[in-house]
């Protein structure tokens, strides 16, 4: 069995993935999940890149939101999974896909030098909103400030173009339009609609994990 790497969007942390990765390695899935924040998306890509080179065989891939960005400059991944995430095509960024809320853009507060956060009491709707409340609170308190610039960068190649993927629409997103992600799914292999919120390993942590498992039992 091949592994996993989990690729974490911008404001967003490793950590969010806990509840899905608890529950593939309970079940002996080897799981990485690369920390991103390295100040644009080619460092980021490049952080990502390491970790998929240093697994024994090709993994799967998942990125949601702006991971969609990361995991579409990689190359070695064995499958590509794109959760409510960017598909840039080329040329595109994920700032030039837009598609970002009226209700996410309203949750952002600009800090000092350039900086800025999701309020935290806002990002429960935001990206949240159909998880238990102390369950949303807790991913809410573990997001982080996000220097200018990643949702610019425009990835190196499209791996989307020649390598499986899966599309993951989460109709109910409140923080990219559905619409938006019905779009970007024309480039992947296959599609699936989920009525979930934009972050379904905060709500249905269970639902994300049988998805990868059974990507990869299709692949052994």
């Amino acid at each position: 069995m091949n592994g996993v790497v989990l690729v974490h969007g911008l404001y967003h942390d490793p950590q969010h993935f806990d509840l899905v990765v608890g529950k593939l390695r309970a079940d002996g899935v080897e799981v990485a999940v690369p920390e991103l924040h390295r100040g644009s998306l080619l460092a980021d890509t490049e952080a990502v890149q390491a970790v998929v080179d240093a697994m024994g065989e090709p993994p799967l891939v998942m990125g949601h939101s702006y991971g969609g960005s990361v995991i579409t400059g990689l190359t070695g991944a064995g499958h590509l999974v794109y959760l409510a995430a960017f598909v840039p095509a080329e040329g595109e960024s994920a700032a030039r896909l837009g598609g970002s809320t009226k209700l996410l853009a309203s949750s952002i507060v600009h800090d000092g030098d350039g900086l800025t956060h999701v309020d935290s009491t806002a990002a429960v709707e935001v990206f949240y909103d159909d998880a238990p409340i102390e369950r949303a609170t807790w991913a809410a308190s573990l997001l982080r400030p996000q220097r200018p610039g990643c949702g610019r960068g425009v990835p190196k190649h499209q791996s989307w173009q020649n390598t499986p993927s899966t599309y993951v629409i989460c109709a109910q997103d409140r923080a990219i339009e559905p619409d938006l992600q019905r779009e970007m799914s024309r480039h992947c292999s296959s599609t699936l609609t989920w009525h979930t919120s934009h972050s379904p390993f905060i709500s249905q942590p269970g639902r994300v994990a049988a998805l990868l498992r059974s990507l990869l039992f299709l692949r052994s």
